[in-house]
């Protein structure tokens, strides 16, 4: 039985509940895969810092935040233009995580749904993002949910997967 979840923008309110989701799926994955990059734990002052340098999407079923990612203009550091596909209006997908409880469940792909159609509305050309190429890394789930791989590289010795989803046919 799928559950049903609501998509909204982020607002300072809900600081907290985002830093906690964060931490605890950080947790989840450094209890499960060991100590690594994924491990790193976020403050609400970092969540509230992330909603002024993104729209943060969350996803609700019961009042309750089961979903949140952040959708950026800016590129992270961590990516490298060169392997993406030549559009103009590019958006990076940054942070995304699912309550620990309710993973595995499909709300990952439907906040995927969700980033996609705002995507399109904002407007953008593609949705880019970076997995970590790591048995704790998102790679399988982001090519299920139809994003294509752009390539592999190591940034800062973390080794990634470079992951795009064009939304509209780059012009040449």
């Amino acid at each position: 039985m799928s559950m049903r979840l609501t998509f909204r923008d982020a607002t300072l309110k809900d600081v907290a509940t985002i830093a906690a989701l964060l931490n605890a799926a950080a947790d989840t994955l450094t209890a499960r895969f060991g100590q690594g990059p994924w491990s790193a734990q976020v403050s609400e002052r970092n969540a509230t810092l992330s909603q002024r340098h993104a729209r943060v999407r969350v996803g609700v079923s019961g009042g309750s935040i089961v979903t949140v990612l952040r959708l950026a203009t800016k590129k992270p550091w961590a990516i490298d233009v060169s392997y993406f596909t030549p559009v103009k209006r590019p958006l990076y997908l940054t942070g995304m995580a699912t309550s620990v409880s309710h993973q595995r469940e499909g709300l990952g792909c439907m906040a995927l749904t969700d980033a996609r159609v705002v995507a399109g509305a904002w407007p953008a050309d593609a949705i880019r993002l970076d997995a970590y190429d790591a048995e704790a890394g998102a790679g399988p789930f982001y090519a299920k949910c139809g994003f294509e791989e752009r390539g592999r590289v190591a940034y800062k010795g973390d080794p990634l997967i470079y992951f795009e989803l064009l939304l509209n046919e780059p012009t040449a």
